[in-house]
Formats: structure tokens, C-alpha cells, sequence
């Protein structure tokens, strides 16, 4: 009979580390369990040059949006498309729990780092509350980057989630460090029955040479 030998993990996973972050999961808002989607109406703006039509989210997978403008079109979608990655339900033990983890107190005005190990990541957290992200990325055909997100704002809803509102993006190369980007978010959102939902969206980046604003108003939120 053929035996498999288990390959031992090289660190072991730390319970603190687990619950810690399992705690700031659980505390983060989203949209509920049977949440069906929401449709509203859509205008974007970018550096003044505005387009407006309907929008229809169902998951990260299912984003309809209807712009004159194919490329703000195909923008508007994979800005929707993130929130819906974001704000859709999920358990802790299907996301970064199915991962071993680590922690270090290393004093940091972020908080405590989180280790993700298997996942090229880690996360710092303070009182409850995921605070910073920073991930590397490779893909077949594409130049590897990383990414920071530090977390600055946000506000407790109705049931008592942290739901963040104002957050900036660092986009670098692992290679050599250079930094390539930075987006800045700022969120507001509106209670529909159960859920909160977009209400605006400004993204401020540095792209082609010039500093750009864009952003998203939704109105006449309607729940699926």
C-alpha cells in the first residue's frame, strides 16, 4: 500500500494571532447573508467631464453598468466590481483564516502586524479594526508589483461594523521599490433596508503626469 508522508508546516500557527484577526473580520461591514444586489443610477465624473447611466450588483462577478463612454464604462465596473469583492459576505475561515498566521508587537502607529503566511501579505490591526494591507502580486505575463493600503477613516453603522471611509493606495515595485501610483479613496455610503450601500466614490491619482479626480454618485438605490 502507498503511504503519503504530511509535509509539517514551516511556522506554526499562532491562536492569538488567529483570534486577533479573526476579531477585526467579524467586526468589518458587510452586506448581509441573503443580500440579492441593488441597482441605482450612476454618474461619473472625471476632471469635470461627466457620463451618467444605470448600474445593476449582484456579486464581484455579476457588475452591469451602462455609460456612453466604453472606457468609463469598463472603469465604473471594475470600481463596482472591488466594492462588491469587498462588501460581499464571506466567513473568515473561507478568506485569510484558511491561511497559517503570524503576529509581531512591533510598536508600529498602524498596530499590531498580522502575518498571512501563503499569501505573500500582511495586515496590521488595531483596536479591532484592519488598519493596513500590504500584498505582493505576480502574474503569468506581467511585471510583479505590491501594494499598501493604509486605512484612515471609516465609521460605525447601524449594527456596529466598522465600515471605512477614506483609505490611500500605495502601488510599488518589489523589485526595486520604485513607486509607480497612489490613489486616494473617499467613501460614503447610504442606508437601504438592511444593507448600506455606495453613495459616492472620489478616487484622486497621479496618472500620465497630471494629478486626476474622479468620481462616482449613485442615487435612487433600489434593493433586488
Amino acid at each position: 500500500m502507498e503511504t503519503h508522508k504530511q509535509e509539517q508546516p514551516t511556522v506554526a500557527d499562532d491562536p492569538r494571532a488567529r483570534e486577533t484577526l479573526r476579531k477585526a473580520f467579524e467586526k468589518t461591514a458587510r452586506w448581509q447573508q441573503d443580500f440579492k444586489g441593488f441597482t441605482a443610477d450612476l454618474t461619473v465624473n472625471i476632471n469635470g467631464k461627466e457620463t451618467s447611466g444605470p448600474v445593476m450588483v449582484k456579486s464581484p462577478r455579476e457588475v452591469s453598468v451602462q455609460l456612453a463612454d466604453g472606457e468609463v464604462q469598463k472603469w465604473a465596473q471594475d470600481q463596482l466590481g472591488m466594492i462588491a469583492v469587498h462588501r460581499g459576505p464571506r466567513s473568515f475561515e473561507e478568506s485569510d483564516g484558511k491561511h497559517t498566521l503570524t503576529m509581531e508587537e512591533d510598536g508600529h502607529p498602524f498596530g499590531t502586524r498580522l502575518n498571512i503566511h501563503g499569501s505573500n501579505s500582511f495586515y496590521r490591526v488595531k483596536n479591532e479594526r484592519i488598519t493596513q494591507i500590504n500584498r505582493k502580486m505576480a502574474h503569468p505575463g506581467m511585471a510583479p508589483f505590491a501594494f499598501t493600503i493604509n486605512v484612515e477613516d471609516g465609521v460605525l453603522t447601524q449594527d456596529q461594523k466598522n465600515l471605512t471611509t477614506k483609505y490611500t493606495v500605495y502601488y510599488y515595485s518589489p523589485v526595486d521599490g520604485k513607486l509607480n501610483n497612489v490613489e486616494s479613496f473617499t467613501d460614503s455610503h447610504v442606508r437601504i433596508g438592511a444593507s448600506d450601500l455606495p453613495a459616492t466614490r472620489r478616487i484622486i491619482s497621479y496618472e500620465n503626469g497630471e494629478v486626476i479626480v474622479k468620481s462616482l454618485t449613485f442615487k435612487n438605490h433600489r434593493l433586488l
